[in-house]
């Protein structure tokens, strides 16, 4: 039998307030998607999400909080990414610009390009990203309690 000690974590942003904030989505049932950088994984050695694998979302403490599984993976250029996607974010976006703003923001940021190894890092229409879908399948208890 599968624990959620047993599954792949799911790390949203970094430790911290966007964390906090879009656990909290997941949590609620507004966040199904998100988006990444075939890069992130490679870097990491991990492999891509697969549709019924499943993960721990963990917290800004590292702990597990729920348990998700995937329903769609996509690999497609950045400029491809559609509205639903962008909505299914849960992060109050009414347009794929308001996403992809954000977006490059984080992908931007000092944290992810040293995370790369590459302080240059920029993405561009071309650029690779993982559209990726879920569920929630399980809260865990120790959070229905909180």
């Amino acid at each position: 039998m599968t624990t959620y000690e047993d599954l792949p974590p799911a790390l949203f942003a970094f430790p911290g307030p966007l964390r906090d904030s879009l656990v909290a989505a997941v949590l609620s049932g507004a966040k199904t998607s998100t988006t990444g950088l075939p890069t992130e994984y490679e870097v990491a050695g991990e492999p891509l999400p697969v549709v019924g694998g499943r993960m721990a979302v963990m917290d800004s403490a590292e702990r597990p909080v729920a348990v998700l599984e995937v329903t769609d993976v996509r690999v497609l250029p950045l400029g491809e990414v559609d509205l639903r996607h962008a909505l299914d974010e849960g992060e109050g976006y009414t347009t794929v610009a308001e996403w992809r703003a954000t977006h490059e923001r984080f992908w931007h940021g000092a944290q992810i390009r040293e995370v790369l190894g590459d302080p240059g890092f920029t993405v561009r229409d071309d650029t690779l990203v993982v559209a990726e879908r879920f569920r929630v399948v399980e809260i865990l208890p120790a959070v229905q309690g909180r």
